[in-house]
């Protein structure tokens, strides 16, 4: 019976060995490492393609997006948008049901005051390689005349898409309509203040806190079903800070900046940020806090790994002997 029983624990020890290390998550701290991207004004967490962060520039030589591997900082898929014009500030990039990427060209690099300003869908590819992907472009303009904006977010439940204007002493949340048009203009309206100079905001993935996040600081609110109620201050780290997005599995907020070689900052995400009922993402909620530059989650898993095959050996042994 020996072999049988070594069989089974080799097979117990290659699964739990496989389980994934949080380094592989996509909740620690990062540095983007592609010369390409030198402004990156967004973030989003892919949900195909655990530990996969979509960035883009301010402004490019073309409609390009980025996806970045935050376990080693290097992209690993440039994405080509056809069916846009060419963009003019691109600020902002969010990830909807259905695995949908959104971009926001919502900013007014140079003080320039546009009549209207786009948005771009397209669906996110189940493969990483360099592609070209046929985006459909929205029209958006504000009811209440040209805005600055650099934060959009899709609500993630309902798909609904949302673009929070910058002012220094404070903004608003523009609803847009229950389904964009793409002959003709959507009109987004103003909902509800926003109390902060804002560079960019992202949804928890239940869809319950929105986040939102400043150059010197940031806030968190309960989404309450758009009538925001404030839950807490978010500390941001120094620096242009352009870009934030949650993990994908809700436990932490990613905050990033612009400039080459620009660095992703993790920390806990504000409240409970519905990381329980995270169901369209992948990925383990544990993240290494050992200092030892994301080894110890490794260490961890296969710690637990040994323990399990040890003690399924021994029960084995011992039931076999009774018998």
């Amino acid at each position: 019976m020996r072999r049988p029983i070594a069989l089974l624990a080799g097979i117990l020890l290659a699964g739990a060995c496989a389980l994934p290390a949080s380094a592989a998550d996509g909740d620690e701290d990062f540095t983007i490492k592609d010369p390409r991207i030198t402004e990156s004004s967004g973030l989003a967490a892919s949900r195909q393609h655990p530990g996969v962060y979509w960035t883009h520039n301010d402004q490019d030589k073309g409609a390009y997006l980025y996806a970045v591997d935050s376990s080693t900082g290097e992209t690993v898929a440039t994405v080509t948008m056809t069916g846009v014009g060419t963009p003019r500030d691109v600020e902002a990039i969010a990830i909807g049901p259905g695995n949908e990427i959104w971009v926001g060209d919502i900013g007014d690099n140079d003080g320039v005051q546009w009549p209207y300003v786009w948005i771009y869908r397209l669906p996110e590819p189940k493969t990483l390689k360099d592609q070209t992907i046929r985006a459909t472009q929205y029209v958006v303009k504000y009811s209440d005349g040209s805005r600055d904006a650099e934060s959009l977010v899709v609500h993630p439940k309902t798909g609904r898409v949302y673009i929070i204007d910058k002012q220094e002493d404070g903004g608003h949340l523009y609803e847009g309509p229950a389904e964009l048009s793409a002959s003709g203009a959507n009109v987004f309206k103003p909902t509800v203040p926003v109390d902060l100079w804002a560079t960019d905001a992202a949804f928890s993935p239940d869809g319950r806190t929105l986040a939102v996040r400043g150059y010197f600081g940031g806030l968190a609110y309960d989404w309450n079903g758009g009538r925001l109620k404030r839950l807490e201050r978010i500390s941001v780290p120094l620096g242009q800070g352009e870009s934030v997005s949650y993990s994908v599995d809700g436990t932490k907020l990613m905050l990033g900046s612009e400039g080459a070689g620009s660095a992703v900052v993790a920390q806990d995400a504000p409240g409970d940020a519905g990381s329980s009922e995270s169901s369209s993402g992948g990925g383990s909620s544990a993240s290494s806090d050992d200092g030892d530059g994301g080894t110890g989650g490794d260490v961890k898993v296969g710690a637990v790994a040994v323990l399990i095959a040890g003690v399924v050996v021994l029960g084995l042994r011992r039931l076999f002997r009774r018998a």
